[in-house]
């Protein structure tokens, strides 16, 4: 078995990610999607959360080890990111989805300098659009972005361009292909079940109108 696909394996075990090809749920942008993927509930299974922390901290030192700072993005990614950085011993903040409205008025929550170089910590990659804002939060303040890691990736076309364009590597210790063919392998979701997953993945805005 891969390093994927055993995450996916975990993340299936404790539910986070639920597979409803006939009964899609409703994303916050509109879309309609066969999958709702809750990495959260992995923080509450000790087992299963230490295996997460432990591939995490590997890819982050296989991929980038030169950075002097973690910043894990607001809400699902500050969790993952400290376990990380406290495993490794990086210095660690947050990055909040925009300032705070009262006191210091904070959108980056820690101690930082310029040019530091900092990797951010995503949860989960769908549209790219909201772990790219913080990538640019985190270039405005003077941080030179060197990548991005997250446990779970779409694998959304256009996600991979806007990463691209911008020029921000990013690596993701699962992927949604793995999950739902391990999903078909476990019996979890049928052959036909796959096609309608896959297809959804290759046009989610208008999948299913």
């Amino acid at each position: 078995m891969t390093n994927e696909t055993a995450v996916a394996e975990k993340l299936l075990q404790v539910n986070a990610v639920k597979l409803q090809p006939e009964n899609p749920f409703t994303w916050a942008s509109g879309w309609l999607s066969p999958i709702y993927c809750d990495n959260r509930k992995v923080l509450s299974h000790p087992y299963e959360r230490d295996f997460i922390k432990s591939e995490l901290c590997s890819l982050i030192f296989e991929k980038f080890p030169d950075v002097d700072v973690l910043a894990g993005v607001a809400t699902a990614g500050i969790a993952w990111g400290a376990l990380a950085a406290d495993q490794l011993k990086y210095p660690y903040m947050y990055v909040r989805p925009k300032p705070k409205e009262h006191g210091m008025g904070n959108q980056i929550e820690g101690d930082f300098k310029k040019g530091q170089r900092v990797l951010v910590i995503e949860d989960l990659i769908s549209t790219g659009k909201s772990s790219l804002q913080v990538c640019s939060v985190l270039s405005d303040a003077g941080l030179v972005v060197v990548g991005l890691v997250s446990i779970f990736n779409y694998g959304f076309p256009h996600a991979t361009s806007a990463f691209d364009l911008a020029g921000i590597p990013f690596y993701s210790l699962t992927s949604y292909e793995i999950l739902v063919e391990l999903a078909v392998t476990k019996g979890l979701v049928s052959q036909n079940q796959l096609n309608t997953l896959l297809n959804w993945r290759n046009n989610p805005a208008d999948w299913n109108r």
